[in-house]
């Protein structure tokens, strides 16, 4: 099979919620996105740089948590994990791992939304170094 011409470049992501003002507000609140669409749909975009986050108010699907590790939903670039760990947690995100240093050249850390949905954070170290932590 030959590689296409075509280049696949948006970061968007389609999640399943039970409360979408709960959803929503964390996104904007805790993890600095903006909210797209108006009010009292059953719908809601939060977008930050390249990264869409499209949520739909579904009370009656299958909680994250009940998933396992299926939970994850985003693998997310960054040019700084310490600095964006950083206003995460200044902000009130849930954080289940702080930035390490992974086998495979990344730093990574690991955020939650209030429902148990997981994105993973990663910072290419061959590309750029983590800020140092104070």
């Amino acid at each position: 099979m030959s590689e296409s011409a075509v280049d696949l470049r948006s970061f968007s992501f389609v999640l399943a919620v039970p409360d979408l003002e709960r959803s929503a507000s964390y996104f904007r609140d805790a993890l600095g996105f903006r909210l797209e669409w108006p009010e009292g749909s059953d719908w809601q975009l939060a977008s930050r740089d390249s990264v869409r986050i499209m949520m739909g108010h579904c009370p009656d699907a299958l909680a994250p948590s009940a998933t396992g590790d299926h939970s994850y939903f985003a693998y997310l670039n960054t040019t700084d994990a310490n600095a964006l760990h950083e206003e995460f947690l200044s902000r009130g995100a849930i954080i289940l791992h702080p930035p390490a240093d992974k086998p495979h050249g990344m730093r990574e850390f690991l955020v939650a939304t209030p429902d148990g949905h997981r994105m993973m954070i990663g910072q290419d170290l061959s590309v750029t170094k983590p800020a140092e932590q104070p």
